[in-house]
């Protein structure tokens, strides 16, 4: 048995899903399964390379998995797992919290959300 240690428990939260792209990817991952293509058509701006990674990084802390079909060229399918699901309701707030912050800390300035 290995042994880590963190801050608090919001250090390993934040571990797990913080940074640029895995809440996102857990974000669009949210209503259902997705293939890569779909992934990157919705997060244009990340590179292949840091896409692969950060989907490895989630399914390796058991946030996500990853189905391979049976098919010629092979399609790939990214899920959450129940896991996964469980860290919904802090997305869902955390979202909320943004449109609060939106409308009430920026009144003068224009915020627009291309997703939600």
């Amino acid at each position: 048995m290995t042994r880590e240690e963190y801050e608090c428990p919001l250090a390993l939260s934040l571990e797990l899903i913080g940074g640029k792209w895995k809440a996102l990817l857990l974000y669009h991952l949210r209503k259902g399964p997705l293939r890569t293509g779909e992934i990157k058509r919705r997060l244009p701006n990340i590179t292949q390379k840091m896409l692969t990674q950060q989907l490895r990084d989630l399914e390796q802390n058991g946030l996500v998995k990853r189905h391979v079909f049976d098919a010629v060229p092979p399609k790939v399918e990214y899920s959450l797992t129940e896991l996964g699901e469980s860290v919904k309701p802090v997305l869902n707030a955390l979202c909320s919290w943004g449109n609060i912050y939106a409308e009430k800390a920026r009144p003068e300035t224009e915020i627009i959300f291309k997703s939600a």
